[in-house]
């Protein structure tokens, strides 16, 4: 029983703290979320800090870890070179603790 218990108690807590993992996909069709990168902070919906291993990743609140290969992404992006042609407006910052949503309507996109 407390085999089982434990097993169970694995499972639920990886499925919770699932990364962010993302791909950058070639194709605007190939995309889960159209994604523009804006250049100042305040124009963004999700603040975002690029973490360099997947276990310091979030759970869609803005730490992204980008995988190596389509089929590892929990979201594939493309990166739009017109804000009009986005769908998520994003600014990469350079601490950690600046990660997270500025516009929360948005948050479904990466779910």
């Amino acid at each position: 029983m407390k085999t089982i218990a434990l097993s169970l108690f694995f499972i639920l807590s990886t499925g919770l703290v699932s990364a962010q993992k993302i791909f950058s996909v070639d194709a605007e069709y190939k995309a889960n979320v159209k994604v523009f990168v804006v250049d100042a902070e305040y124009k963004a919906d999700l603040l975002v800090y690029k973490v360099n291993a997947e276990y310091k990743a979030g759970s869609n609140d803005g730490k992204w870890f980008f995988v190596d290969a389509e089929y590892k992404a929990q979201k594939k992006i493309y990166f739009v070179d017109a804000e009009y042609k986005g769908e998520l407006k994003v600014f990469f910052v350079d601490a950690e603790y600046k990660a997270g949503w500025k516009n929360a309507s948005k948050k479904h996109l990466l779910y």
